[in-house]
């Protein structure tokens, strides 16, 4: 390693890669969170930061460029769910937020559902279908209508979609299983949709803000809803009691723990009418674009966005 590198420090001159753009169908987002983290990296004085598109020829880039310390700012598979977190591991270059295990298990929705609930965290009922399992019989799922029809493992309500009666099931099915082999069919509950950040400052987690998000032209926060300017509105802090708010902060933080991550996360959840909340997914390399949830929650707790990068950046030497 070189002396632009060291433990617990990281010189200006240092040869950042901001690893972005990549091969899943998140592709479009990773491009603009990954820019807006090099323009953040550069304002910062990081001279050698650059942008690195990644693609299969990514361990052979690394080596041309010298990079030092990679930043990831990848969504989705290749990126989010431990395979770029485990070459990087191979090759010895120290990466930005959670690492291998704590990539690759949340990025699958349902062995993130069974950890959570292993810890006594509150998760909903679901069933996983398997791609080749479904034929012409009526499907028995031993949920009750409506529920979510979610592929296993992508971000970004990719592939989702609401499903208010049985005949409809397996048209939602056959969508999901063009992004995944495993198809998560979840109860609907009814409620708050809210997402909650993590970030780790001077390597301790803080728990930000709650944030409420108000789809404005669509029934649940879908693609949509996340990515189009005016698709929702957001509330800041959400509107809960003080109560609600501190358990649902406390889960937060157990859940992050409980799933090993570190760095930085954003987890998702749902509260009914009757105050009763439900964790939905964990996010491990959160959107950075200007509609992001996780550059808003933490100006919210007093943290700007280039001093966000930077915690995040941080999190690769310490």
């Amino acid at each position: 390693m070189t002396s632009t590198l060291q433990k617990h420090s990281l010189s200006k001159s240092a040869r950042i890669g901001v690893l972005y753009g990549g091969l899943s169908s998140e592709r479009e987002v990773s491009l603009i969170s990954g820019r807006n983290c090099y323009e953040a990296l550069r304002r910062l004085g990081y001279e050698n930061a650059e942008l690195i598109d990644v693609d299969q020829q990514i361990a052979r880039t690394l080596v041309e460029r010298k990079v030092e310390v990679a930043y990831i700012a990848l969504h989705g598979k290749y990126g989010e769910d431990g395979c770029i977190q485990g070459l990087l591991e191979l090759m010895g270059v120290p990466y930005t937020g959670c690492r291998v295990a704590a990539s690759a298990l949340t990025m699958n929705k349902a062995l993130t559902k069974s950890i959570l609930k292993d810890s006594g965290l509150p998760v909903i009922d679901s069933v996983v279908i398997k791609a080749g399992t479904v034929n012409g019989k009526p499907m028995e799922i031993g949920l009750s209508y409506p529920v979510m029809v979610k592929p296993i493992n992508e971000g970004s309500s990719i592939g989702m979609n609401k499903v208010d009666k049985p005949e409809d099931l397996k048209d939602a099915l056959k969508t999901a299983f063009k992004y995944a082999d495993e198809v998560m069919v979840e109860q609907y509950v009814f409620g708050k949709s809210l997402t909650v950040g993590v970030v780790e400052v001077d390597g301790q987690p803080k728990v930000t803000p709650i944030l409420e998000l108000r789809p404005t032209k669509s029934e649940w926060y879908d693609l949509e809803a996340k990515y189009t300017e005016g698709g929702t509105e957001f509330i800041l802090p959400a509107d809960l009691s003080e109560e609600v708010t501190r358990a649902i902060q406390d889960a937060t933080l157990r859940a992050h723990v409980a799933a090993g991550c570190r760095g930085m996360s954003r987890i998702d959840f749902v509260v009914d009418g009757d105050n009763k909340f439900y964790i939905l997914e964990i996010n491990t390399i959160p959107g950075m674009t200007p509609l992001s949830d996780l550059p808003a929650q933490a100006k919210a707790m007093g943290i700007d966005y280039d001093q966000l990068v930077e915690y995040i950046l941080n999190t690769a030497v310490n």
